[in-house]
């Protein structure tokens, strides 16, 4: 792990902490050293990625306020050929299974749909949980812990096509790859979830767990 990366996930522990003290102290000085601490995990998550704490005011009330690790989803969307859908981001050019950030009052299997949805206009449901990862072990450049679900879909009939994304802007393209033909330029924190997801359309019953 790279300094910049450690000083991030240090800054996101603080911002819990933060958040945490924040929410259930009845004391005011408490209260102003928990702010104080969301502070500094502002400024060292400014330092770790390069940008200015003004652009990070935004996030003050909706990711420093909150508390806990967040919680993703992504869906591993098969057909019945094999193949799985893959979409390329606009925000990093990488090629990953269509997902994101779970909304409030949305279960994650229901998270999951409104994303492949959303973002590649195919139409799924979701059959099994392939598994729960967290994202500093199985990725790079990590800068927010994060819980990521993913499931493992079935495409509904004609889901494939008509409807067009209506989140369209996240996504550059969207292919359908065989296991063995998967595209260059593929995220690397969708490598083994992948390869779950696999297992568990071949028949696997046991789903991993970090």
């Amino acid at each position: 792990m790279i300094p910049a990366e450690r000083i991030a996930l240090w800054a996101d522990r603080l911002r819990d902490m933060a958040a945490q003290g924040l929410k259930y102290t009845t004391n005011i000085y408490d209260r102003d050293r928990y702010l104080a601490l969301q502070q500094i995990a502002m400024e060292m998550f400014a330092l770790a990625t390069g940008q200015l704490i003004e652009a990070l005011e935004p996030l003050r009330e909706t990711i420093f306020s909150r508390s806990s690790p967040q919680v993703a989803a992504a869906a591993a969307v098969i057909n019945g050929d094999g193949k799985l859908l893959l979409m390329r981001r606009s925000d990093n050019g990488l090629w990953n299974m269509p997902g994101g950030v779970r909304e409030v009052g949305e279960t994650p299997a229901a998270g999951v749909i409104r994303e492949v949805l959303e973002e590649t206009g195919v139409c799924c449901e979701p059959l099994a949980l392939v598994g729960v990862y967290d994202n500093r072990l199985w990725e790079t450049g990590v800068v927010q812990h994060l819980y990521k679900f993913t499931f493992l879909c079935r495409l509904l009939e004609g889901g494939q096509e008509g409807v067009a994304p209506s989140h369209a802007i996240e996504t550059l393209e969207i292919g359908w790859f065989a296991e063995d033909a998967l595209p260059e330029g593929l995220f690397v924190g969708h490598v083994q979830r992948i390869r779950d997801s696999y297992n568990v359309w071949r028949g696997a019953m046991r789903a991993h767990f970090d």
